[in-house]
């Protein structure tokens, strides 16, 4: 799905189709606090981190969830991912094999996800944490979901973009917010201010953002199916790639062969490498792979060690919640 264009536009005719939209956007609301108010949220057994956002599309979840994980591991943690697998046809629950799935089977993330650790895909989270600790999973690390209430979460973490804490916000399908940032902040165990590149504020309790792997640059042809592919050009822009021309795609977007015939003719017109996110990687067929070059990257946040310990401390008291009650 593309943004609609009035979503961010400040013209007469958007501002019309906004107002126009309102009385929808207030009836979606409505029918969230209604499943949130008649849900039960289902314990995992195990302690349960989610990670989400209040807007639609892209702000770094998956590449936060992977950071998560590491540091979880590296404390001797056994994690397991849970996602919906958007994108995907499998409706789960499924534990991900990157090597026989692809990503219409499961979505672009959950193949992300699954080459760090066991990923389940379940539009049922309920049923996928079961199979998680099936699994053998000791934490589940849920990569969106911050909105589904029928998984109880042990420690929920919002990721909000810099300017979503002021700008006016426009809830679906009149702007592109699930919730504003008051609502979703609410049920925030920690709050996360996404950015570009280092550039913490003093005021953040935690500020990230991507930094490249070992990039190599060079003369590329940039394309990109994700929610903000001008941050990806603007990223290579920034380490010295000679950008010679951008293609950008909605999110998720499944690259078609006459698609992908183009954009290698467009490379080769312009005697560039074609280069893309990790994400959109994984979505191109083997041999377009071959041809093709990617941006590895890894996400930072400004106290590490912080994070760290709020995350360790979450799970000794979700873990020790649950001797409590099955004591009681």
């Amino acid at each position: 799905m593309r943004e609609p264009w009035f979503w961010r536009n400040d013209s007469l005719s958007a501002k019309a189709i906004t107002v126009a939209l309102t009385p929808f956007s207030a009836a979606y609301q409505a029918g969230q606090r209604l499943h949130w108010m008649t849900t039960k949220p289902v314990s995992a057994g195990v302690p349960v981190i989610c990670i989400g956002n209040a807007s639609l599309g892209g702000i770094g979840k998956t590449p936060f969830a992977l950071m998560v994980e590491k540091f979880l591991r590296s404390e001797g943690l056994r994690c397991a991912f849970l996602t919906r697998g958007h994108g995907g046809a499998e409706a789960g629950p499924l534990l991900v094999d990157p090597q026989t799935h692809f990503a219409n089977d499961v979505g672009d993330e959950a193949l992300l996800l699954a080459q760090h650790a066991p990923t389940i895909v379940a539009r049922d989270r309920p049923a996928g944490a079961r199979l998680a600790v099936q699994s053998g999973a000791g934490v589940i690390i849920m990569d969106d979901g911050f909105q589904n209430p029928s998984l109880k979460k042990d420690c929920s973490i919002l990721l909000v973009g810099a300017d979503e804490k002021t700008e006016h916000q426009k809830t679906f399908p009149a702007g592109p917010y699930r919730e504003t940032f008051r609502s979703a902040a609410a049920r925030a165990d920690i709050i996360v201010t996404m950015g570009d590149e280092k550039n913490a504020d003093e005021r953040d309790d935690y500020y990230a953002w991507l930094e490249p792997v070992a990039p190599s640059p060079e003369r590329v042809f940039a394309f990109a199916g994700i929610g903000k592919p001008q941050r990806f050009f603007a990223m290579l822009n920034r380490l010295g790639y000679e950008v010679v021309e951008r293609a950008a795609f909605p999110d998720h977007h499944p690259f078609s062969e006459a698609e992908l015939k183009v954009l290698a003719r467009m490379a080769e017109r312009l005697n560039a490498r074609p280069i893309c996110t990790e994400k959109d990687f994984v979505r191109l067929p083997a041999d377009f792979r071959e041809r093709t070059l990617t941006l590895p990257v890894e996400m930072r946040v400004s106290d590490p060690e912080g994070l760290k310990r709020r995350l360790t401390d979450c799970i000794a008291a979700a873990k020790k919640q649950r001797d409590n009650d099955g004591n009681g």
